[in-house]
């Protein structure tokens, strides 16, 4: 299965009612989406029919988070009940949108796919689900910051290690889709600053010149699971019950037991 195969099972069981994409290149990833999306790439080059209500952003990831107000078009309230939305502090009429379902697929250099995650995390909750693209290069060459080959996953598979060691209280589960692999990261909390404060210590450990030190067990994906696993979980009317719901926080840690056993 490939991450697109994946993107539309998870579209299908998760059933997201919004969707954010970074990194839109010819659209074929964007194109899986029937629900409201905002799509971000300062150069895409669309070659594919698109059937949702899209805001297609010309823009960098980091440009397009430092807006105002960067999520507006997901936003219930918007035309013509936006101006009252936004006085609606019970978000009965549409309040701040949160992000269900997001893929990052921007730069491939670890601190701008560490700077997507953080920026799509404020924007989400313990119920979203992320999915970051190039998680399993297959060789040292595939992860290198400098391309010199066709398939390029650079240097973010280092995201997943910085993630389990500075944020313990979520989920990260590498998938074996090909030809690059994924990650998958259940129990985002916007209101954790761990990785904000680390910032510059993470980047002093990690990014480091080539060859990247690529540990062996991601090279073999010893640890991945099965997409067809992910896709078919016990989890998921759970997880999309607590949503929809808006249920607190200590629905996680209901629910991490289940998800976390899919991890190898």
């Amino acid at each position: 299965m490939n991450r697109h195969e994946l993107l539309r099972g998870l579209h299908r069981v998760y059933r997201p009612r919004n969707y954010l994409e970074i990194g839109v290149n010819d659209g074929r990833s964007l194109a899986l989406s029937r629900v409201a999306s905002v799509a971000i790439d300062p150069a895409f080059k669309v070659v594919t029919s698109i059937s949702c209500d899209v805001h297609l952003v010309q823009s960098t990831s980091d440009d397009f988070f430092a807006r105002k107000d960067p999520l507006v078009h997901l936003r219930r309230g918007r035309n013509p009940f936006r101006a009252l939305a936004r006085r609606d502090p019970l978000g009965v009429l549409g309040g701040d949108p949160t992000l269900e379902l997001s893929f990052i697929d921007g730069m491939h250099l670890f601190e701008y796919a560490l700077r997507d995650f953080m920026n799509v995390e404020r924007h989400s909750r313990w119920s979203s689900v992320i999915v970051l693209d190039d998680m399993l290069p297959r060789d040292v060459d595939e992860a290198a910051r400098d391309r010199h080959t066709k398939y390029w996953t650079g240097d973010v598979y280092k995201l997943v290690t910085v993630l389990r060691k500075y944020r313990p209280d979520l989920v990260v589960l590498e998938i074996d889709t090909a030809p690059t692999g994924v990650a998958v990261v259940f129990g985002a909390d916007p209101q954790n600053t761990v990785l904000q404060e680390a910032y510059d210590d993470i980047l002093k450990e990690y990014v480091t010149p080539d060859p990247q030190p690529v540990p062996d067990e991601v090279l073999v994906r010893k640890h991945a699971a099965r997409p067809e696993a992910l896709l078919a979980a016990d989890f998921w009317p759970a997880l999309i019950r607590a949503r929809n719901l808006r249920r607190p926080r200590a629905g996680f840690e209901r629910l991490r037991g289940q998800i976390a056993a899919l991890g190898g």
